[in-house]
């Protein structure tokens, strides 16, 4: 994710990078500029009468309002996935440091603190990488039994939380942890399961193809067929008209495209690299104090 100062203008203007609509649609901003041109030097030079496209000006003002309704819910619609999955990592950022306060309050001793610090730690990393092309076993920290027991597993998020589980049974049965201690950690235990289950609700559930075909088809056919309207009434300025008109149309598909899918690694995708580094830095502040 890109961080920025939304108070420095110019730069926000001047300064491009890859996720930038112009770095994406200067090919296409170039194809329309010059289909706009063709149409304009046809109707000057051979159909410089055709009153009849007059009337198309009219027309395409009510569908810009009509598209700019449907753009503004495609937006709203993207948005709102962005910010839940941003939501629940901040409820993870939380759980996870609810859950090591408490750890430390009941006096374990530091091999169990070292452990319960490492899986808290690693079921940040692993449902980040789940969220992506899934689980890297290198990245976690886990000893030989753990990764054998992690790998004859659909769900590895869910095996991590098992095995915080089996310690907090083998505690209680030890008699070092109590009924409502296991009920205490049992809360946050609950909230890591319910970030991930979801997070993967977002991943898993586009938005309806009927609905992504239908913008797309509606956007392709409105912009491509603009120049026809504006000819008559500006001449040659059409061409940089219609270029704009494309040019903020598209670039709101493109954008909400990429953010309705917020745990890849596109520049406005969340940083849960950052954050499930924080979680760790966190959690081993917590528990692995001498």
């Amino acid at each position: 994710m890109i961080t920025y100062n939304p108070k420095s203008w110019i730069s926000l203007i001047f300064h491009l990078t890859k996720s930038d609509t112009l770095s994406i649609l200067w090919k296409e901003l170039v194809f329309i500029f010059l289909f706009t041109f063709a149409i304009v030097f046809v109707e000057q030079t051979y159909f410089p009468k055709a009153f009849f496209l007059e009337k198309l000006f009219s027309v395409y003002s009510i569908m810009g309002f009509v598209i700019s309704l449907l753009l503004v819910f495609r937006t709203n619609t993207a948005y709102d996935r962005w910010w839940e999955g941003r939501r629940k990592w901040g409820e993870l950022v939380n759980d996870s440091r609810n859950l090591a306060v408490k750890l430390t309050a009941l006096d374990l001793t530091l091999e169990d603190n070292h452990f319960f610090g490492r899986h808290i730690g690693n079921f940040a990393l692993c449902i980040k990488e789940h969220l992506r092309d899934g689980t890297k076993f290198e990245l976690l920290d886990l000893t030989a039994e753990e990764v054998v027991f992690l790998q004859g597993l659909d769900h590895i998020p869910s095996g991590i939380v098992e095995l915080m589980y089996r310690r907090f049974n083998e505690l209680k049965k030890a008699g070092v942890l109590s009924e409502e201690d296991v009920l205490r950690l049992d809360r946050n235990l609950n909230g890591f399961l319910d970030c991930v289950g979801a997070c993967e609700r977002i991943k898993n559930t586009p938005i309806p193809y009927s609905y992504s075909m239908f913008f797309k088809k509606f956007i392709f056919s409105y912009v491509i067929t603009l120049p026809f309207a504006f000819v008559v009434s500006f001449g040659y300025f059409a061409t940089v008209i219609s270029t704009f008109i494309f040019y903020v149309f598209v670039s709101i598909e493109v954008l909400a495209e990429e953010i309705e899918d917020p745990f890849g690694m596109d520049d406005n995708d969340l940083p849960t690299d950052e954050m499930a580094q924080r979680i760790q830095g966190i959690v081993h502040t917590i528990l692995d104090k001498p």
